[in-house]
């Protein structure tokens, strides 16, 4: 039976041009976002091949290297270090260890991640190996806390009295209250010491470039599959009455 073209309505127009608006923009802005995240690894690389600065030049250029290595001197705090749970390395759960450091020369502590360390089988917090005691060098990445989920129930480090104390997010301010001084809105993410007891592989914690181009594949094909409804509505056949 043969078909014709059934002209559109004045609706079905401006709902198949607004479709197609959302979905091409929104696709441009996932291939954005997957650039931005090419940039931020090829930086992230790029970053961590470099010598390592001081700590004092890495907080002046902080604003032009996202992760520069550096190497400080200084003490840990003996009593005092957090616990981030609910962490995932290679399928297995566990946590990171972090510590308080006091850079020498002043200035702001340093919240140092000491790396991850998985739970045992029966599920108990493993025995984590003491901070070392006195003056030490420490190099590795001095990076923004790792990102957050959803947040529920408020700050409960106050509410803990107990050392070391479990959270579910860094949070530079908090922890600064919580131990009362500045702490550096950056941390250190230590290189990697196979003698430390500590999983120590650091990547930019973000969604990977690849997701966002299956993103973007994915409203491309919304605003295809747009177009394709349209014909297949007016592409009509022709009624028995109709010439």
């Amino acid at each position: 039976m043969a078909r014709h073209w059934t002209s559109p309505s004045w609706f079905a127009l401006v709902l198949l041009l607004a479709g197609l608006g959302v979905f091409i923009t929104l696709g441009f802005w996932q291939l954005d976002r997957a650039h931005e995240k090419d940039a931020l690894l090829d930086a992230f690389a790029a970053d961590a091949a470099q010598a390592p600065l001081t700590l004092a030049d890495a907080r002046r250029r902080a604003a032009s290297m996202p992760y520069p290595r550096v190497r400080v001197h200084g003490r840990y705090d003996p009593l005092r270090s957090y616990l981030l749970d609910d962490q995932v390395r290679d399928g297995r759960q566990g946590l990171l260890a972090w510590a308080v450091f006091e850079p020498d020369g002043g200035g702001p502590a340093l919240l140092v991640n000491r790396g991850f360390v998985a739970r045992g089988s029966d599920g108990k917090q493993p025995v984590l190996p003491a901070v070392e005691t006195g003056e030490v060098e420490l190099s590795g990445l001095y990076a923004s806390p790792p990102g957050g989920g959803l947040r529920l129930g408020g700050n409960a480090l106050p509410r803990q009295s107990r050392w070391p104390k479990s959270t579910i997010y860094i949070d530079t301010a908090e922890i600064a209250q919580d131990i009362g001084r500045a702490v550096d809105t950056r941390v250190l993410l230590l290189d990697a010491d196979p003698a430390s007891g500590f999983m120590r592989a650091w990547t930019p914690q973000i969604i990977p470039p690849e997701r966002h181009r299956g993103y973007a594949l994915q409203w491309f094909s919304f605003a295809i599959a747009a177009i394709v409804i349209f014909i297949v509505l007016h592409w009509r056949r022709a009624s028995n009455g109709s010439k």
